[in-house]
């Protein structure tokens, strides 16, 4: 169904490269100007709508940056959120809303990070006003690569192995037809490129995409399966701890292949497992759809992401007595410290 309504909207392809190019030629020309704030901006975004791995990127350079004393918060659109307008989401000790008016990965990624975060459409005044609640002189935005209103330091693009792979194939175009929301010439505005090869070996560079990283600092880079953390009191589990028990797999990401190759390769069963739409906002309903499952296929646990974790505490009530944990996943560079360096050298 969905490559159906994909192929009627394919003419506007045309249309939306159109835009898209006369947008970019107005940044590049200074007609549309970039403003400037009072903190350092690394811009992590990518080329496609989904599941490249921009959350663990920020979270990666976060960590990074609050090692080195800096003092860092995070600002998104906050995708998925019911509130509209600029949320002060956490100071950094403690979250300030809820998971429905900040976004899924905002909410969880600062109650890990414990640093400031706010969400806000427009970014120019959603900084200057964290800047103000905050104090923080490095910003990090997640999802900004499109966002070209505010300057950026440093722009990281990260981009899946896999989608570099799907020559010729319809995910390539444009939208609506396919899922680029820029072509690959694009990447000539990134300082830094990271190919996200998950949980597979490294690939080279298809060689019709070749000119399009030449001259960029490109790094590669891989998930690392950390562990499960119960939903309810946070403990940590090792994985070969799951292995052999009937357990019930439920997400809602834009690309569950990653989470699920992270499960199998752990030999840890997903035969029962309940799939639903990227930043799903679960219902009551639903929640209940999930409980009969988990009873009807004798499961130990529900195993989630993170993302999906954080949904799940508006119904600690309904899900009482069902045992459910998320997994850890981190995202590690093949040349760690020579990234770290750049970044660092990068807002000095």
């Amino acid at each position: 169904m969905l490559d159906f309504i994909r192929i009627i909207l394919s003419p506007f392809v045309i249309v939306y490269s159109l835009i898209t190019k006369i947008r970019n030629v107005f940044f590049d020309k200074n007609i549309f100007p970039a403003a400037k704030v009072d903190a350092k901006i690394i811009s992590v975004g990518n080329l496609t709508v989904g599941g490249s791995g921009k959350t663990p990127a920020t979270m990666m350079i976060a960590k990074k940056l609050k090692e080195k004393n800096r003092k860092v918060g995070l600002l998104s659109r906050g995708y998925g959120r019911s509130s509209i307008g600029y949320v002060y989401v956490s100071d950094g000790n403690s979250i300030n809303t809820s998971v429905d008016k900040c976004g899924d990965e905002m909410y969880f990624m600062s109650e890990e990070l414990k640093v400031p975060a706010a969400v806000a459409e427009h970014r120019v005044d959603g900084a200057k006003q964290f800047i103000k609640d905050s104090n923080v002189d490095t910003i990090i935005l997640d999802d900004a690569f499109q966002h070209r209103w505010i300057y950026r330091n440093v722009d990281v693009v990260i981009i899946d192995q896999r989608f570099l792979d799907k020559d010729g194939q319809i995910e390539q175009y444009l939208l609506p037809l396919g899922s680029m929301r820029e072509p690959f010439e694009s990447l000539k505005r990134s300082d830094i490129i990271i190919i996200n090869r998950k949980f597979s070996g490294i690939n080279k560079i298809p060689e019709k995409l070749e000119r399009y990283f030449e001259g960029k600092k490109v790094f590669t880079g891989y998930y690392e399966a950390v562990g499960f953390y119960d939903v309810k009191n946070h403990h940590f589990f090792k994985m070969n701890e799951f292995q052999g028990q009937k357990s019930l797999v439920v997400c809602g990401i834009a690309r569950p292949y990653s989470f699920l190759n992270a499960l199998e390769k752990n030999k840890i069963d997903i035969t029962n497992k309940m799939i639903f739409d990227d930043h799903k906002n679960y219902s009551l309903k639903e929640v209940h759809d999930i409980r009969k499952k988990f009873y009807d296929t004798n499961s130990y646990s529900v195993l989630t992401t993170q993302k999906d974790a954080v949904k799940f505490i508006k119904y600690s009530k309904e899900l009482d007595d069902i045992d459910i944990f998320y997994l850890k996943i981190e995202l590690k560079l093949d040349e760690q410290n020579k990234f770290d360096e750049l970044i660092i050298k990068s807002i000095n």
